[in-house]
Formats: structure tokens, sequence, C-alpha cells
């Protein structure tokens, strides 16, 4: 029977399921290099972790791996129901507080290598911090983390959508996952209208996909996010990833490339904080920074740990690699 430690964490709701150790050799190279191995030969590992029944759509997988990268302490795959991401927000900030919970950083400064590029994440110290001589332990670390993103940046503005004799508009972004963003919808941001949300941005990716309508260099848009006003931040959003499970945090990624289109249309400045809510209400706040022509977002959370365990893999079991 093979055994898969793992530990859970939530970021504004939404799960991260983090396995510190590959149970193989995905070789040497780039995380990008070894995100390719890992779906080319052991994509089971992947639903066996995530998919029914021992998962869920929701829920994010984050595996730690060894970084090409002298200058990062950590490099990380993340990977969802359907298949892998280049870059995952509230993973990061979730991973990052992991790993302070088992005690393996400190607050400061720690770079991670993605798939996509390097990030650079701040575990903010306690606040009020722990007595003298107490030290980390099961029930205080700290878990307010803030994630200095890769560049993000805006594809396509405006860029009409029709649904069903309905036309709306968004702009096609980059925040480390290709996303259009959409405001003139219409629709009612909240828990109570989830079905009639994630029916309609399903049908948007399927007609940006029908349009021939693409990210750069033509990759594949596959999230979607309806913006709408709230009394509670900035902006509220509902977001449709790839397995079609929306996201219960603000999307550390999708507010990356909201940021970006703000900045463009010059509506932020420079360090000026925006509030995104989810949602289901948690709140991510964002910053910009610009370096030449490079947009660089920075978003900033709370991940909470709340489970640990080991995934049992029985061969008899039919099941043991997912649903």
């Amino acid at each position: 029977m093979k055994r898969i430690p793992f530990l859970d964490s939530h970021t504004g709701g939404e799960p991260t399921r983090l396995i510190e150790t590959p149970p193989f050799d995905l070789g040497t190279g780039s995380v990008a290099d070894k995100l390719s191995r890992l779906k080319k030969d052991h994509d089971d590992f992947r639903t066996t972790v995530l998919n029914e029944p021992r998962g869920s759509d929701v829920l994010v997988g984050a595996l730690l791996v060894e970084p090409a990268d002298p200058t990062c302490q950590f490099g990380v795959v993340f990977f969802n129901n359907v298949g892998y991401l280049g870059m995952c927000g509230h993973g990061t900030i979730g991973l990052i507080a992991s790993l302070a919970y088992l005690g393996k950083v400190q607050p400061g400064v720690i770079r991670v290598e993605t798939p996509v590029g390097v990030v650079e994440a701040t575990l903010h110290p306690l606040n009020p911090p722990l007595p003298a001589g107490e030290e980390l332990g099961v029930r205080v670390y700290p878990n307010r983390v803030s994630v200095k993103n890769i560049p993000a940046y805006r594809h396509l503005t405006h860029i009409p959508v029709t649904v069903d004799g309905k036309t709306v508009h968004g702009d096609v972004a980059w925040g480390g996952n290709w996303f259009f963003l959409c405001h003139d919808h219409g629709m009612d941001v909240n828990m109570g209208n989830l079905e009639a949300l994630t029916e309609f941005a399903w049908r948007v990716r399927e007609q940006l996909t029908a349009n021939g309508i693409t990210g750069a260099n033509g990759a594949e848009i596959d999230h979607v996010e309806l913006f709408a006003s709230t009394p509670d931040a900035d902006s509220k959003s509902f977001v449709l990833c790839p397995g079609n499970a929306y996201d219960r945090s603000p999307c550390g990624t999708g507010t990356s490339a909201k940021l970006a289109c703000l900045y463009a249309d010059g509506k932020l400045s420079v360090g000026q904080i925006w509030k995104q809510q989810s949602v289901v209400g948690s709140i991510f706040e964002g910053s910009v920074q610009v370096d030449g022509e490079n947009i660089i977002p920075t978003i900033t959370g709370e991940a909470w740990v709340m489970a640990e365990g080991v995934i049992l893999v029985d061969e008899r079991d039919p099941f043991a690699n997912g649903i």
C-alpha cells in the first residue's frame, strides 16, 4: 500500500493540499521541466491526490520540488482536478503558511520557483507576537503572506462575447494564468447565485474558444472572472477555474490580472492598495510596482492550516487513482 503524507490549508476559503516530497524522481532542471515530466509520466499522482473519492473539484495541489534557481528556497508545481496551473496566488499563500506551521520557514522573504517564473513571498510576523520563549507550534503560527508575483499585463481590451443573444465585454489579461475579466454582465455576484454565475461563466469560456480568442501565442483562456461592486471592498468577483469549480478566494492570479488592467487604465497608482473580495466574502489586498515596462503585482492574504494526514493508496482499489 502506498502512503502519501499531506497537509491541507485554506486561503480565503480556497483549499490547498501540500505534498512535501514527490513519491517519484522528476529529474533535474527547472520547475517547468519537472512539471512536464509530472504531466507526461505521473499524471495519475494528480488524480490520486485531488480527485474523488479523496478530494473534490475545488481542491488545488501544491507539490514541493527542488528549485533550479539557486536564489530560491523552494520550487512548487500547482495542479487541480483537470490539469496544471502556471502559478497560483492562493496556493502560494497556503504553501508559505503551511511551511510556517511545520516550522520550516520563519517570517521574512522566501523565494519560490514556479513553472512560469520566480515569485517572492513575504511571511509576516505574528501580530501580536508570541510571548517570549514560546515556539511555533500546532496552535499558533504566522499565516499572513504577501506574494510578489511575476509580471502581469493586459493582452486584449474590451473584447465582445455573445452568449444566448447577450453581448458582454472583457479584457484578456495574464496574472500567472490567463483570464477573461468582465464587468458588464449584469449578474448578482453572491452565494445565492452560484449556479447561474457558473453556467454563464462557462458559456463565456466556450465562446472565447469558439471565437478563437486566446492569450498570447494562442494560449487558452481558462479562467473567467465576473466583477461587481460591493460596499465591503473596491470590487467583488466570481472566478470560474478550469475544472468548472469557482474560486472561494478572491484569486491571486486573477487579482494580479485585474491590477494590471486597472493600472493600464490609469485607475490604480503605484503602491495604492486595492481590496478584492471573493464571492464568499474573503478579501485580498493588492498593489502594483512598475519595473521598466513590467507591472509587478503583490497580493496579501491569510491562510489557515486545517488538516494533516496520510493518503492511502491500495492497489486493489478500482478507484485508487481517483475518479
